[in-house]
């Protein structure tokens, strides 16, 4: 009994679905475009002619490095580089190698205490060590030239012990 149902059923869905693909569609027809209608060709304009462009400009010079570089210090009465100034020194060495045609001037100065004979001694034992480093750090020696100032050309007036510790300094100048 349950069979019979459902295949009749089965049956009813797929009659009404025969009926339903049979059915005629209307059919719809687009109006016919119009003719195109000619239009007359515009009159011919002469276009200005541009101006003759600019020469290009010549690109900005990249920026002159800075080869002047202070700041690399040394603790009291000593030629041995403070572990602050390796960073700068790091520095100064990519910098100098970029040019290998450029010589540098490594300018060795020291604080107002003792004598001045001792100051002037340490003054390039600490350009010789800032040079040292550079050469180490694989910079042409030949390019490197050292000078010691002694306690002629301090930074401040070295009443302060921070005053004098800016005074004990080594400089690297292009020359």
């Amino acid at each position: 009994m349950n069979i019979s149902k459902i295949s009749f059923l089965i049956t009813a869905f797929a009659v009404s679905l025969t009926f339903q693909a049979c059915k005629t569609k209307k059919v719809v027809t687009k109006p016919a475009a119009p003719a195109p209608v000619a239009q007359p060709a515009p009159p011919k304009q002469e276009k200005p002619v541009p101006p003759p462009a600019a020469p290009p400009q010549e690109a900005p010079a990249p920026p002159k490095p800075n080869y002047n570089f202070s700041n690399i210090q040394f603790e009291f009465n000593s030629a041995v580089l403070k572990t602050g100034s390796y960073e700068l020194l790091d520095k100064v060495a990519a910098e100098i190698k970029k040019d290998a045609s450029k010589t540098f001037m490594i300018n060795g100065h020291s604080s107002a205490e003792g004598s001045a004979a001792h100051n002037q001694s340490l003054s390039e034992d600490r350009a010789n060590s800032v040079k040292q480093y550079l050469v180490n750090a694989g910079v042409n020696g030949a390019a490197l030239s050292v000078k010691g100032w002694g306690e002629s050309k301090p930074l401040n007036n070295n009443g302060t012990e921070e005053a004098r510790a800016t005074n004990r300094r080594v400089e690297v100048k292009v020359n």
